[in-house]
């Protein structure tokens, strides 16, 4: 089966301009392709996932990878997919954010000469003369047009600042320039993201003339994506010291029954024949199925050692076992203590298991926290300093989140 294929058998396109030329592209390695990420944390998160392992597929039958920072359209902020404003972040966190991007990446696309290449539209967008942008590129917008697209229609009711209004034109000029400079020939994003792309596929064309080959793609879940990289607790982080390896583990070993296939059709990298197999499985051999997709996409991120020693501690633990030297684990300070005591709500906050105290509080109630296999129903239950020194205590959430709580002697 040839990429372009694979990726529809997979599961991953959703719609696509010029097929045949971007299906001939890409099965012969024609393809210099970009995919944008914002970066708006100091590191990527599981709804990044998917962008990151296409990349690899791509790389890996001879196309060529940008990975587009967004130093300049971060500046600014994109509307898609909010129902709000941004926050504004100064140039010195865009660009520590971009450093880190890069060292995940690197886990996944290969950057070199000939090979990826990681780029930031800050080092053309920033220098932009803003009388000279809307002579060239003003004019080949319709605003019309541009209130008609999904990621402007959505913000409408609360409010659209001028400033947001901006990014489908710095999008696409994104395209138009890496089409000029780079020869990339090819977009790729999500579903949320076709307006924007369109637009800078339009633009080369009636900047460069109707003959200039600019493809355009979008993915299936990318939208999908972003929500995959939330959960009650905050974010699901591919770096380690934000969401250890365990708790990435965890959180694809407890994805949806109805989740599971799609997943481990679209990320890993396990052959179609044996993801068709797996179509059949039902009842408990869907456990075995999230398992799979755990370690491969554990082992993707964090390396097959961490891939082992999280899928070793979840067994030992599901089993009774209590494997605590490989659990999450967070060491408290004695300050961290009142008079002493630890309380319940407390303790949910200090360790990442709920995000607020409010969610702590709700949890305790709803019978959802244990603490050294005791159900907590109190929320002002308390422990003393002395039941965290040497093995710790062990938190539970619900019934398979696991974390080990110490304090500093």
């Amino acid at each position: 089966m040839k990429l372009y294929d694979e990726l529809v058998a997979r599961g991953l396109i959703a719609q696509v301009t010029n097929e045949e030329e971007i299906r001939e592209m890409i099965d012969n390695g024609k393809a210099t392709f970009y995919i944008g990420f914002d970066p708006t944390a100091d590191s990527l998160h599981v709804g990044h996932f998917m962008a990151l392992c296409l990349m690899k597929r791509l790389q890996m039958a001879g196309n060529k990878p940008i990975a587009l920072i967004g130093g300049g359209t971060g500046m600014v902020g994109d509307p898609s997919g909010r129902t709000d404003m941004r926050s504004m972040m100064t140039v010195e966190t865009i660009q520590h954010n971009c450093d880190c991007f890069k060292k995940q990446m690197e886990r996944f696309i290969e950057f070199g000469e000939g090979k990826a290449q990681m780029v930031n539209n800050a080092d053309w967008l920033m220098d932009l003369n803003y009388i000279e942008l809307l002579r060239e590129v003003g004019a080949c917008f319709s605003v019309n047009n541009m209130l008609r697209a999904e990621c402007y229609k959505q913000r409408m009711e609360k409010g659209l600042s001028f400033l947001e209004f901006n990014y489908m034109i710095m999008q696409s000029y994104d395209f138009y320039y890496l089409f000029q400079h780079y020869g990339c020939n090819m977009q790729f994003g999500g579903n949320d993201q076709w307006s924007n792309m369109l637009g800078g596929t339009e633009l080369i064309r009636r900047k460069l003339g109707k003959d200039a080959h600019a493809m355009t793609i979008t993915l299936l879940l990318n939208s999908e994506g972003k929500k995959m990289g939330k959960t009650a607790a905050g974010a699901v982080w591919l770096d380690p010291n934000k969401t250890s390896p365990y708790d990435f583990y965890q959180y694809w070993r407890n994805v949806e029954d109805a989740d599971v296939l799609k997943c481990i059709r679209m990320l890993t990298f396990l052959p179609l024949e044996q993801i068709d197999e797996m179509d059949k499985w039902e009842g408990s051999q869907l456990n075995q199925a999230k398992e799979i997709l755990a370690y491969e996409l554990t082992a993707l991120v964090h390396g097959k050692e961490e891939a082992e020693k999280a899928q070793a501690s979840a067994k030992a633990l599901f089993g009774g076992g209590g494997n605590k030297d490989s659990m999450p684990t967070t060491t408290l300070t004695q300050a961290q203590f009142e008079d002493g005591q630890m309380g319940a709500i407390s303790l949910l906050v200090a360790c990442g298991l709920a995000p607020s105290r409010g969610e702590a509080r709700r949890l305790i109630q709803q019978g959802g926290v244990s603490v050294n296999d005791q159900k907590v129903t109190d929320i002002d239950r308390k422990w003393d300093l002395d039941a965290f020194k040497g093995e710790g205590v062990i938190v539970k959430k619900g019934k398979k989140v696991f974390h080990r709580v110490l304090v500093e002697e």
